[in-house]
This record gives structure tokens, C-alpha cells and sequence, in this order.
């Protein structure tokens, strides 16, 4: 497509797919992944996202049977299985997945694109009882540059943290994808929307970048979960979803990504991250990430 300038427009069609995966039926759930990247794909995504940990299951009795659930990233069967579907309908993915490297495991996300496995985001901030079998992130907030525009990850809890998202608008992300698995939050009346959905909304709004968050549904040896995932646009606002709270559904939005950057002035004065005041704190908030177009 095309604008009035007779310029390209960069327009990708995003797709959350919120789905529930069964805790300990690796098989399964990474079958019933595939199933719905194929519906996804049918459909026309380009960009797909997927909740957290939707190969293995979250709620673990123990680390032996964390562990027996994980798998080294790139090269296991999850990965293998989502860059096969990636590669036959030129896809980009990105998704929750448990992550073994030696004798540690790490709650990640993949980011896989037609061509195979392109990186891995470690969830930073770690939420209750996932301290007991994963070690915090250790790779930062990276940016992945791919053909659609600038790919940025966290995972549930890390949306808690608006450096999360700031870290990767100020390395030139166009969209931060959040696979995600929201719990209730203490004091949340019953029947209200997620809290997450209200942190979204803002930090897209606040750091102008396109977000994708993949929920799961369901309960899990006793622990819910809200669904409602969510696409919102540069500027905050829904262009999909919420999602409902207990059904399995794929939300769709087509989005020029480009506009992240391109429309990121409020008016003649106001740029969210041109105005901040780097002389009374520091650019990169302590990050060793280089800063990129902002």
C-alpha cells in the first residue's frame, strides 16, 4: 500500500493469538500453538505473538518437573516446530517459551522470522513463585531489527516497570510484543478488567510504540488467569481487543509501524522522548544498551 506521496506504507497485520496451554503436555501445546499460527497465518498475519511459557505451562509442582518441561533455545522442539511455520508462511513469531541453558532455566521469549530463529528476551523481573525455578533475565531489553520495523519483547510482570518499555522505545523499538500470562491483582474488584490492559494503554502512549500482548486463558492447578489480551496503537488507544477473559480467540490489527517514530509529535512542541530531561537523569537509565532513533 501506498500513501498520497506515493510512498510505501509499511502496514503489518499483528496477530495475539490467547490461547490455554496445559501444564505439563509439552506435545499438546505445542501442536494446538502451530494449529492456531496456521488459523493466524490463513488469515493473513504477518507478526504473530503468543502467550508466556505456552509450551510448557506455568503453574510447576517442582524444578524437576520445570526442567523436564524446558529445552535450549535455538534448536529444541518448540523452536524447531514455530521456524518450520514461520519459514513455510514467512512469518515472524514471537513467543513464551521455557528456556534451559545448563542448569539454569530462564522464563523467555523467542523472536523467530522466515528465515529461523533470530533472538531471545529473558523476562527481567521475575513475578511469586517463578523465583523458585527461573533465574532473572540476563540479556536486558534487547531491540530486533527485522523486515517488519524494530521488535522489543518483555513478558508480563516486566510491564509492570515502565523502564521496560522506555529501554526499548529508546533504542528505536516500533512495537514491544508481550507474551504474558495476567493474573488478578489484589484489591482488582471481580468482573474488572485487567490491570495490565490500564499499563499497556499508558506505556504505549508514553514511549509512542506500537504494543501486542498475548494472554492465556484458563486455570491452572488452581491459579486463573484474565485473558483480555490486547493490541494497542502508537498512541495508546485499542486497535484490538480487549480479548474476552476465557475463550481461545486470535485478535487481528493491521498497523503501520513506521508511524511509532514518524508521528511521535504530539503537536509543534511535545515529543514524549525528545523532551526528556537527560540533564537531571541519565539518557539510557543505566542500561548498557546503545540509544537508537528516537
Amino acid at each position: 500500500m501506498a500513501d498520497k506521496k506515493g510512498r510505501r506504507e509499511a502496514i503489518v497485520k499483528i496477530a495475539c493469538i490467547q490461547m490455554e496451554p496445559i501444564v505439563g503436555d509439552k506435545k499438546r501445546n505445542i501442536r494446538r500453538s502451530v494449529e492456531l499460527i496456521e488459523e493466524a497465518a490463513a488469515n493473513g498475519a504477518e507478526l504473530v505473538v503468543l502467550p508466556e511459557l505456552c509450551n510448557s505451562g506455568y503453574v510447576f509442582n517442582d524444578r524437576d518437573e520445570a526442567f523436564a518441561l524446558s529445552e535450549e533455545v535455538p534448536g529444541g522442539e518448540t523452536c524447531d516446530a514455530w521456524c518450520a511455520v514461520a519459514n513455510k508462511h514467512g512469518l515472524h513469531i514471537v513467543a513464551g517459551i521455557n528456556e534451559r541453558e545448563g542448569d539454569s532455566l530462564y522464563n523467555s521469549a523467542v523472536v523467530i522470522g522466515p528465515e529461523g530463529y533470530v533472538g531471545t528476551f529473558r523476562k527481567v523481573h521475575l513475578w511469586n513463585e517463578e523465583n523458585l525455578f527461573f533465574e532473572p533475565g540476563d540479556l536486558g531489553f534487547p531491540v530486533f531489527r527485522t523486515p517488519l520495523g524494530r521488535i522489543g519483547c518483555n513478558i508480563c510482570y516486566d510491564s509492570w516497570f515502565p523502564e521496560s518499555f522506555r529501554l526499548a522505545a529508546l533504542q528505536g523499538a516500533d512495537i514491544v510484543c508481550v507474551p504474558t500470562n495476567w493474573v488478578p491483582i489484589p484489591g482488582q474488584a471481580k468482573g474488572e478488567r485487567a490491570m495490565a490492559n490500564t499499563l499497556v494503554m499508558a506505556a504505549s502512549h508514553c514511549n509512542s510504540v506500537f504494543i501486542a500482548a498475548a494472554d492465556r486463558i484458563g486455570t491452572e492447578r488452581g491459579q486463573p488467569f484474565e485473558g483480555q489480551s490486547l493490541i494497542t496503537s502508537h498512541t495508546g488507544w485499542p486497535i484490538a481487543g480487549p480479548a474476552s477473559a476465557d475463550k481461545e480467540e486470535i485478535l487481528y490489527a493491521e498497523a503501520n509501524l513506521a508511524d511509532a517514530r514518524r508521528k511521535r509529535n504530539w503537536n509543534e512542541y511535545n515529543q514524549p522522548l525528545r523532551d526528556r530531561r537527560t540533564d537531571l537523569y541519565e539518557e539510557m537509565l543505566g542500561s548498557p544498551h546503545e540509544p537508537g532513533w528516537y
